[in-house]
């Protein structure tokens, strides 16, 4: 067994999809319209899906926004160097929420961005957990 994909529902999904491209760097793997449910469904991650767990984009054509809720937490990404990567997010336009630096109360370097949903992506420096 092994996780195939996290779904998140998106308002606007290119701009989503810009962000987790350009902005995180994977790659848009797949996209199906569904015109008679009404409904498109994306793919989106750092490797191929045979192998990789990715992020499955629902944009629902009716709905603009979501109410996020306060089950979900966050989406987390392994990187090398989390301060760097919060300074290239700034760069491209991204929002960054929580600075890289050790958490509280242990050493792991984290930090936190938004995608443009409002979704927490934490970054967890390599080497620090």
């Amino acid at each position: 067994m092994r996780l195939l994909h996290t779904m998140i529902r998106v308002g606007n999904l290119d701009k989503s999809i810009d962000f987790y491209t350009s902005v995180l760097g994977m790659k848009l793997l797949r996209k199906n319209d569904y015109p008679d449910g009404r409904f498109t469904l994306a793919f989106v991650g750092y490797g191929d899906e045979d192998t990789n767990s990715v992020i499955e984009l629902t944009h629902n054509w009716d709905t603009e926004s979501y109410d996020l809720g306060n089950g979900f937490g966050h989406l987390a990404v392994e990187v090398e160097d989390a301060y760097a990567t919060c300074e290239a997010v700034r760069a491209k336009g991204g929002k960054v929420t929580r600075e890289a630096g050790p958490m509280k109360h242990g050493t792991t370097v984290i930090a936190f961005v938004e995608d443009p949903d409002g979704y927490k992506i934490e970054f967890i420096q390599l080497g620090t957990r």
